[in-house]
């Protein structure tokens, strides 16, 4: 009788990859975890339980069958799992890196729940499709009937790849229509090289391209080409630009100069990872090397922020967040990576206002958490009396993200936002009220993560098929 390859959490503990010491890798912007082996990997994956009930499936946006290609893991049968967990994810290896994991699939594992440790499931995927690429599993894409219609995607972030990688399986012309001088969006200029490093994003925009999508970067919509003529040039639209616009802070001396967006500050350390030539990190404006910095905000992005910082060289890196560890919405996974590289957080502060200009402290208000609020997390209340200076020589503002105002940037009134600035559109669907135009990824939701907009990108791919398929029948009538 066959012995069982799985459920051996019981004697074989909970791993990760190897992770490098601070002191190794707070000089650099290299991914600080390295890559399970095989034996390693099919130790790991062997760990799940195959439970009836996958909470991992259930709890991840995309529904990857992951005790599925977890066993073929651990039975050797690799390129069968990059096969299973390719059908429903469009970048595994992007969401193995950059996924909350302990929000979602690890977070809801069964044996993490039994206490025996989460399986790594994040990293297992990772291992996966790294493997598929490095054996060449990872095929262009060769639809097998070429249709007549195109579809153009505006932005080529998470959600509009994953949409263009669909539509392209179903034959169709895509044209993606990027406004920065790179494809990949937030993967490419919002998150640093030390969670998802460049070369893993260019890989996947070089395999689409190869593949007959078409990216034409450089190209502001409203500016350089007006929404009416994407619309006129296609079949369908789909609109993926995610949102941009940085929630600002109020109060005395906001307007200080060395007070910044966060997303001007990522762009900015990213450009420099290609070796381009960015003015405000050569002026200084943008560069945290010898300076006290601060970052207010308590998200992945606030992460991502503090841990740039520390690697440009700044002085000190504090984080100003005004509720506790326990209420902070960034992974803790993250959280602890920053501690260890030397960041130090101060909960439960807010800033009031600025002083100096440039800015040299923030003026903070410390805070208690009260009565929960209408989504059941507890509110913060100041306390009175409690203020005091925080000294800063960069204050960088990480507090999310709101969309643009899309219908006057691009002449479009009659394109229906929500009463948030999202573009409003069926959730099932993505469908517009504009005929033949759909919305996918944060410019839909709000700003969310990577994951929920590769499935909403896929979702939409499928029903802008289903329009089209329908056209057609329309047409041939």
């Amino acid at each position: 009788m066959a012995k069982e390859p799985m459920l051996k959490f019981v004697t074989v503990g909970r791993d990760m990859p190897t992770k490098r010491s601070a002191e190794d890798r707070k000089d650099d912007f290299l991914e600080i975890y390295g890559e399970f082996a095989d034996e390693k990997a099919k130790e790991q994956a062997s760990r799940c339980s195959q439970c009836g009930v996958p909470y991992c499936h259930t709890h991840c946006p995309l529904h990857n069958n992951i005790p599925d290609w977890l066993r073929l893991t651990a039975t050797g049968r690799l390129k069968e799992a990059y096969e299973i967990s390719q059908a429903t994810n469009s970048f595994p290896e992007i969401c193995g890196r950059i996924c909350p994991q302990d929000r979602l699939c690890e977070g809801n594992c069964v044996i993490e729940q039994s206490g025996h440790g989460t399986v790594t499931i994040g990293s297992v995927e990772k291992y996966i499709t790294d493997t598929a690429w490095e054996e060449g599993w990872v095929e262009l894409i060769k639809p097998v009937i070429e249709r007549e219609e195109s579809v153009g995607i505006i932005g080529s972030g998470p959600g509009g790849l994953a949409a263009a990688d669909r539509l392209r399986r179903a034959g169709l012309k895509v044209t993606v229509y990027e406004r920065s001088d790179r494809a990949g969006g937030l993967m490419m200029y919002g998150i640093p090289g030390f969670k998802l490093e460049k070369d893993i994003v260019l890989r996947r925009v070089k395999q689409l391209e190869d593949s007959g999508v078409e990216f034409v970067l450089n190209c502001n919509v409203g500016e350089d080409i007006s929404f009416d003529a994407i619309r006129g040039k296609h079949d369908a639209v789909l609109i993926a630009t995610g949102v941009y616009k940085s929630r600002d802070l109020k109060g005395p001396g906001s307007g200080a100069a060395g007070i910044v967006r966060a997303i001007d500050y990522l762009t900015c350390s990213n450009k420099l990872s290609f070796g381009d030539e960015v003015e405000e990190f050569e002026t200084g404006e943008l560069n945290a090397a010898g300076k006290k910095v601060v970052v207010i905000g308590g998200g992945d992005t606030a992460m991502d922020c503090l841990r740039t910082a520390i690697r440009q060289g700044a002085t000190s890196v504090k984080c100003l967040y005004r509720r506790d560890r326990a209420n902070m919405p960034g992974s803790q996974r993250e959280t602890q990576n920053a501690e260890e590289e030397g960041v130090e957080f101060v909960w439960l502060s807010a800033p009031k206002g600025f002083t100096g200009d440039p800015v040299t402290g923030v003026m903070v208000q410390k805070m208690r958490l009260g009565a929960p609020d209408a989504s059941g997390r507890q509110s913060p209340e100041v306390i009175e009396g409690a203020d005091y200076i925080e000294e800063a020589d960069l204050v960088i503002k990480a507090l999310g993200f709101e969309p643009e105002d899309l219908p006057a940037l691009w002449g479009v009134e009659e394109l229906e936002t929500t009463r948030w600035g999202t573009v409003m559109a069926d959730f099932t669907t993505h469908a517009t009220n504009l005929e033949g135009v759909y919305a996918c990824g944060d410019i839909q939701r709000g700003a969310s993560l990577v994951v929920w907009a590769i499935r909403d990108g896929r979702e939409a791919a499928d029903a802008m098929v289903e329009y089209l398929d329908q056209s057609a029948a329309v047409a041939a009538e």
